[in-house]
């Protein structure tokens, strides 16, 4: 692969010519107005050669989805359009963080008398039961994983796994393109790994993986022996561009094997653009987990509505996590409830969103009261290295931390396998009569269950009727069985009983239980094909036959044209996901 230097000298050396005739014939105006796209053809080589026509920067090379990153002129970004070799050009949207913090004091806050934080426990991880894992020695030990935010820093909890042991492996910065690495699991030069300046990426970091003990010797993460590789693309105010994250999933694939990586965190969103698979971003996260690589997404910040799932969450092969809170009574299951944020699905390709969720109301882990977060919201941090945060971000720490440990006891299973695990360990939020106090589209599968999920020995309950390789090669595209009726209530195709209105969340509690029987199994987790990969299309062929001849019927007017709706300097960011009131 040619580096961006000699792609730079090649592109000066053999289009001067070239480029001063495009520079002449253009006013200047026009000529410094440069936008950042993401350019994708046929090949990566065929991609290059192209822009080498103009005299144009390239900031990023995006080997994973056969694309550059490149700042061009409207007229050259018009000429590359229209070129054989070109398949798509995406404006290099903003991206952020999915789980920054929100405005207020605590509804309910801890009682006075608590403990302080550095001595006292995070309830969570009792919660979804991985303590009584830890006590088993299942703990993450040997699993590595990735973790794409803004950064990490070296601190209590963080820097070693319980054992005492040096555990992160490397910090690479998308932003700058610049790896930091350690030799093994031996003494790093920790200072060089102390890059976060938003707080957000220690706080997902201590989420799933703190070793820190309390007073009673519980930890506060739930793998508190994995190995940890941490990928910066966003700032200290949680933004990024999808450029940068797509390089950053492009250098976690590249060395997978090196680091051993089996477990990508992203605790992101941004507002759909587009079908998944359309999708610049979502096409490499499909590429990681069909190299291996068990992605965990957060399900977004902006619910409670139906369809707001974000991206990546949207990519039906990954495991999208939303969230609960237990409203500050860890020890009274009988109040929980999802948080009101936790976004809600289905997709617009009509999966079932999240598949689980996962504590994410008031979570108490690392940050250092110098970041950015705990500087814009003092009134959540806590002293002693911990900030309280709400979001689907945390939520999905705690998933990826329940990923590791099921890895550790099956290291050879694919990432559908643990998919499934995670999901037949999840219990669904059930009201006093037994029935489903959640729609499927909010609670997915239910509650993580870190104990059940490793002690389950299925595997093959996820992505079943998907074709992972020919959706990246864009030969097939597949849907889900949600669809909308004429009243704006959801439903599953060919399954009885999934009836929702969209009528947001519901302020009681309910008990998380595993005594829910699913009539039909995991059926609504399964994809069937889209038959010609179009908006308009004649509907959705299932396997069982069934001809739906007007296809998903979305009240909302949901309609890309030409199957997606990528423009010029798009402003939605990918980011971390936005702040929200503690629940």
């Amino acid at each position: 692969m040619k580096t961006l230097t000699s792609l730079k000298k090649t592109m000066i050396a053999a289009t001067l010519a070239i480029s001063l005739c495009v520079a002449a014939s253009i006013p200047t105006t026009e000529y410094e107005n440069r936008t950042s796209y993401i350019v994708q053809g046929a090949s990566f080589d065929a991609v290059l050669a192209a822009v080498g026509q103009f005299d144009a920067e390239v900031t990023h090379e995006l080997g994973i989805i056969r694309a550059v990153a490149v700042n061009l002129t409207e007229s050259e970004a018009d000429r590359l359009r229209n070129h054989p070799a070109i398949r798509r050009l995406y404006g290099n949207d903003a991206v952020a963080a999915a789980g920054k913090g929100g405005g207020g004091k605590n509804p309910t806050p801890p009682p006075p008398d608590e403990e302080m934080p550095g001595d006292g426990y995070s309830e969570f991880p009792s919660l979804v039961e991985a303590d009584r894992l830890h006590d088993q020695g299942i703990d993450g030990w040997g699993v590595t994983v990735a973790i794409i935010d803004s950064g990490i820093y070296s601190g209590p909890g963080i820097t070693q796994d319980r054992y005492q042991m040096d555990r992160i492996i490397s910090v690479y910065d998308a932003t700058t393109d610049v790896e930091y690495s350690s030799s093994g699991r031996g003494r790093t030069d920790f200072d060089k790994f102390d890059i976060d300046d938003s707080g957000h990426g220690s706080h997902v970091a201590g989420v799933g993986f703190s070793s820190k003990l309390s007073n009673v010797g519980k930890y506060n993460g739930i793998a508190p022996a994995a190995r940890i590789v941490a990928v910066k693309v966003f700032d200290a105010e949680g933004r990024g561009t999808y450029a940068d994250v797509i390089r950053g999933v492009d250098w976690i694939v590249a060395n997978r094997q090196a680091h051993q990586i089996r477990i990508l965190n992203m605790s992101l969103s941004a507002t759909p653009q587009s079908h998944y698979w359309d999708d610049p971003l979502n096409q490499a996260v499909m590429a990681a987990w069909n190299d291996g690589i068990v992605v965990v997404a957060s399900a977004g910040n902006s619910g409670p509505d139906a369809q707001s799932i974000g991206v990546p969450g949207n990519v039906p092969y990954v495991i999208t996590v939303g969230a609960m809170t237990d409203r500050y009574t860890p020890a009274d299951g009988s109040d929980d409830r999802l948080a009101t944020f936790s976004a809600a699905g289905p997709t617009y390709e009509g999966f079932v969103k999240p598949e689980v969720v996962a504590p994410g109301g008031h979570i108490m882990a690392s940050m250092r009261d110098t970041d950015k977060i705990a500087i814009d919201y003092p009134d959540f941090y806590l002293g002693a290295n911990f900030f309280e945060m709400s979001g689907t971000s945390q939520a999905t720490a705690v998933v990826s931390g329940i990923a590791a440990l099921i890895l550790q006891m099956e290291p050879g299973i694919s990432p559908d396998a643990v998919k499934c695990k995670i999901m037949k360990g999840a219990r669904p939020a059930l009201d006093a009569n037994g029935n489903l106090a959640y729609s499927i589209f909010q609670q997915g599968a239910g509650m993580v269950n870190a104990y059940d999920a490793v002690f389950d020995w299925t595997h093959d309950c996820a992505n079943n009727g998907l074709d992972i390789e020919a959706d990246i090669a864009g030969t097939k595209h597949f849907g889900g069985r949600a669809n909308q009726d004429e009243n704006g209530d959801y439903y599953l195709m060919g399954l009885d009983g999934y009836l929702w209105s969209d009528n947001g969340v519901s302020n009681d509690g309910y008990l998380w239980s595993n005594g829910y029987l699913w009539s039909d199994g995991y059926l609504w987790a399964d994809g069937y094909l889209w038959t010609d990969s179009r908006v308009d299309a004649n509907g959705y062929l299932w396997s069982d036959g069934y001809l739906w001849s007007n296809g998903y019927l979305w009240q909302n007017g949901y309609l890309w044209s030409n199957g997606y709706l990528w423009s010029n300097g798009l402003t939605e960011p990918m980011s971390i996901n936005t702040w929200v009131n503690q629940e």
